[in-house]
C-alpha cells in the first residue's frame, strides 16, 4: 500500500479562512491554495497507508472525549530568524490545541513523532517567501482579529500534487460532523473545505 503524509489540524472557518488563503496568496506563497487555513496539531508525518484506520480510530477517541472551545486570533507573530514564517497569533484557545496535539501524538497511539521545535499554536501566513514580503506580511495583519468556537478538527493528507485533502471530521462529543462552511477560493486547484 506505500506511505502517505498525513496531517491533523484545526479549520479556520469562513469567512476568516478563505481570507487568510488570498492574504497569503498576496504575499507571493506559493503554497497559499494548497494548504488551507489551520492550526496546526500534527505537522506533517509519514505513515503507512495500513494504519490509517487505526489512525481515524486513534483521533475519533481523541474528538469524542473534547469539548468545544472558544478560539481567538489576534495580531501577527515569526519564528524568524530560526524559521522562515510569519504567522497570526492563537491568543485564546492555545492551551487546549497544546492538549490536542498531545493526545495526537501520544506514545500508545498509531501518530508518535517528536516536533522539530517546542509546539506553538499559530495560523502560518506567509513561509520560505522573500524577506520583503515576509514583512508585508507581519505589517498588514498586524491588527488582524478572528474569534470562532473550535467544534472539530480533521485528519488530512497530503497528494502528490503537494496539495492537502480533508479524509475525514472529528467533532468533538462524537457529534455527526456535518459541513458547516464552504470550500476556501481562490484557486482552480481541487481543495478541501474546512469546517469547524
Amino acid at each position: 500500500m506505500g506511505t502517505v503524509t498525513l496531517g491533523v489540524s484545526i479549520a479556520v472557518p469562513e469567512p476568516y479562512g478563505s481570507l487568510l488563503q488570498e492574504r497569503r496568496a498576496s504575499f507571493g506563497d506559493p503554497a497559499a491554495y494548497g494548504i488551507p487555513t489551520h492550526v496546526t496539531l500534527l505537522p506533517p508525518t509519514e505513515a503507512e497507508a495500513a494504519v490509517l484506520p487505526a489512525v481515524e480510530t486513534h483521533l475519533a477517541k481523541i474528538a469524542t472525549a473534547g469539548r468545544p472551545f472558544p478560539m481567538r486570533l489576534s495580531g501577527t507573530g515569526t519564528f524568524r530568524p530560526l524559521s522562515p514564517v510569519v504567522f497570526v497569533q492563537v491568543v485564546e484557545g492555545a492551551s487546549a490545541c497544546s492538549w490536542l496535539q498531545k493526545r495526537v501524538r501520544e506514545r500508545s497511539g498509531p501518530l508518535v513523532r517528536e516536533l522539530q521545535f517546542p509546539y506553538h499554536p499559530h495560523v502560518t501566513v506567509a513561509h520560505g517567501i522573500a524577506e520583503e514580503a515576509m514583512d508585508r506580511a507581519y505589517e498588514e495583519l498586524s491588527s488582524y482579529e478572528a474569534a470562532w468556537t473550535c467544534g472539530s478538527f480533521a485528519l488530512y493528507e497530503q497528494g502528490t500534487d503537494s496539495v492537502w485533502r480533508k479524509i475525514r471530521e472529528f467533532p468533538f462529543g462524537g457529534g455527526d460532523g456535518s459541513p458547516a462552511v464552504p470550500a476556501q477560493g481562490g484557486s482552480s486547484v481541487d481543495r478541501p473545505s474546512l469546517h469547524p
